[in-house]
């Protein structure tokens, strides 16, 4: 028994002293620092074959990013639409459906019973109206001829507020019996055709659609902004849009003071330049809000990132054995084609290119990035 005592007794010092020998051997090692970590090592013809590019990290001001769809239509303060002001009937159509036009071009030819009467009514109030200044002096009383006067000019107002030009309305006078009632609407814009509602022989009431004009070559953008995104819109800013993977500079114009109900979305109104025709409206945009920073932050290109084995996000940094070592950093804001970093010092050298082939290396090697 004594034996088994002093066996233990013996195995017990043997053990501190191991131990107060582990402990001083570890304070006699100097402090390890993140950039003193042993990391993977590449050749030069590693680096010039992936491609690695390094820099140091510098902060600067940088423009975060918002996305909104969007969808481009008619300029409503440039486009016309046409439509009847009384009840008619199409007679012929002089443009087609996408046709470019200038103004005062003739679209379409319509008939109206109203309009018939108004140019028989022009006729008889224009003939009395010639008719009584022709008349010399004293022989007409001045209450016949500013009644004369009075009904020729409403007789002329009328067939105006029907659409006619004054052009049409002086050649009432000269029209055939079988034509009155027939009247021509002509292009108030130049542009292209972009609907026309409407068929040959088809009754057609006032005030319905029947073509669309606008002029294309500036065109809107209406952003749908989510209602969460609270930030301020400044008018005249510049804007981004995205069509068919290529991208057109635009101007905010116009943001809306309320919420879609259905979609929860506000709209932001763009003006978009479109002199070479490349946009046509009914087609979606992707739109790409920017504002700068408001103090300098460190950021990185989107490439620089990868994912460590405990899926947190890490660069590539190189340290003064010129060796690459991963160091976990925190996300910030995003930038266009860049992203904020946090928890990595200003100044720090990291691979800005190549970090997937840093990280695939350091895979096949087997690499501990954490010394463990």
């Amino acid at each position: 028994m004594k034996f088994f005592y002093l066996s233990a007794l013996i195995l017990s010092v043997s053990i501190q002293a191991a131990q107060n020998e582990q402990h001083q051997h570890d304070e006699s090692e100097p402090h390890v620092t993140e950039e003193q970590k042993v990391g993977l090592s590449l050749t030069p013809t590693q680096m010039t074959l992936a491609d690695i590019k390094i820099a140091p990290l510098t902060k600067q001001f940088y423009h975060s990013q918002i996305y909104a769809p969007g969808e481009i239509k008619a300029n409503g303060y440039t486009s016309y639409l046409l439509s009847p002001r009384v009840d008619s009937i199409v007679v012929k159509r002089h443009a087609t459906l996408g046709q470019h036009i200038e103004k005062d071009a003739p679209l379409i030819t319509l008939f109206s019973a109203d309009v018939a009467t108004a140019q028989t009514n022009y006729r008889l109030a224009q003939a009395q109206w010639q008719r009584l200044k022709k008349m010399t002096s004293g022989t007409v009383s001045e209450k016949d001829y500013l009644t004369a006067q009075a009904e020729y000019e409403v007789a002329y107002s009328q067939l105006a507020a029907y659409g006619l030009i004054s052009k049409d309305i002086e050649q009432s006078i000269n029209t055939p019996p079988n034509k009155l009632g027939e009247y021509t609407l002509y292009a108030q814009t130049s542009g292209a055709i972009l609907s026309d509602n409407f068929a040959q022989g088809q009754r057609v009431d006032s005030g319905v659609e029947l073509m669309l004009i606008a002029d294309e070559s500036n065109l809107w953008v209406e952003a749908q902004l989510s209602a969460n995104q609270t930030v301020k819109i400044a008018k005249g800013a510049i804007v981004q849009i995205k069509v068919n993977s290529k991208h057109y500079p635009a101007t905010v114009s116009q943001e809306a003071h309320t919420i879609n109900q259905v979609t929860r979305s506000r709209v932001v109104r763009l003006n978009v330049a479109n002199e070479q025709h490349q946009l046509h409206p009914g087609m979606f945009s992707d739109v790409y809000f920017s504002f700068p920073t408001t103090e300098q932050v460190l950021a990185v290109p989107q490439q620089a990132l990868v994912r460590t084995k405990d899926g947190d996000w890490a660069v590539f940094t190189v340290n003064d054995n010129e060796e690459f070592v991963e160091k976990e950093v925190e996300l910030g804001v995003k930038f266009v084609g860049l992203q904020e970093i946090r928890g990595i010092a200003e100044g720090t050298r990291i691979v800005t290119q190549g970090a997937f082939f840093v990280a695939s290396e350091q895979a096949k090697g087997g690499f501990d990035p954490h010394n463990h």
